[in-house]
């Protein structure tokens, strides 16, 4: 008779461990959601300061998600477009690792000559790769005061 209780006991604990786990992953879940959220608004803004201040004449393209930087950086850069094709080769399996680093490769360039355009050492674009640090560089290139 113990014994089945112990069991029964078991299997509410294992219900209510579940439940709990379950909870933790979707409260988790959550703030990470918010936090990217909160980055997308902050790089929208950035972006689009940094477009303002390079003259641009649609600096709103940085609100596209996840190519609106990269967009303004292109535009700001006057380069070639051509590297825009690459993003079709990142779904191509087995090569699209390849054409994604080509694409990060651009993207990096076009940092760099974004941020010349707005005053700023282009070597910011190298430092751009740095996770934190990123958030606080467009920071300054978008509210800073520009160099005299």
């Amino acid at each position: 008779m113990s014994l089945y209780l112990e069991t029964l006991s078991l299997e509410g604990n294992s219900d209510l461990l579940t439940s709990g786990l379950l909870g933790a992953i979707l409260a988790f879940l959550a703030i990470i959601f918010i936090f990217a959220v909160i980055i997308y608004i902050y790089l929208g803004f950035a972006f689009m300061a940094i477009g303002k201040r390079a003259r641009l004449s649609a600096p709103g393209l940085s609100w596209i998600p996840f190519v609106g930087p990269a967009i303004i950086a292109y535009r700001a850069s006057k380069m070639h477009w051509w590297p825009w094709l690459l993003i079709i080769g990142m779904f191509i399996p087995w090569v699209g690792p390849i054409f994604s680093i080509a694409f990060a490769v651009y993207v990096v360039i076009w940092q760099w000559k974004m941020f010349e355009v707005i005053e700023r050492p282009g070597w910011w674009a190298l430092l751009c790769l740095i996770p934190i640090v990123n958030l606080i560089l467009y920071g300054i290139a978008a509210w800073g005061n520009p160099k005299n």
